[in-house]
């Protein structure tokens, strides 16, 4: 496996950890009524390479699954993860 892809999947592993904390913080805080994490933050987790944190937080902590906004939104930006991987196969092909 290229030295590359192993860095991009660590970075993908790591800024997932981070969103992940970032959704349970979110959710306890929506439990407690307290200060909320804004869905831009979570949005730009997401976007640098959490959205798998995300989906995860999300099925396990059950939390931002039922905002339509929220869900169109962060299935945009794993569609152009998803995008970017394939052009990025495409490109690795020639």
């Amino acid at each position: 496996m290229p030295a590359f892809f192993l860095i991009v999947l660590s970075v993908y592993a790591l800024i997932s950890g981070v969103t992940f904390v970032a959704y349970a913080l979110d959710k306890r805080a929506a439990r407690r009524g307290s200060r909320r994490t804004a869905e831009r933050t979570l949005h730009l987790l997401e976007f640098a390479g959490g959205w798998p944190g995300a989906l995860l937080a999300q099925r396990t902590l059950r939390h931002k699954t039922r905002k339509v906004s929220y869900q169109i939104v962060f299935w945009a930006i794993v569609a152009l993860h998803a995008g970017m991987w394939i052009a990025a196969g495409a490109i690795n092909a020639r």
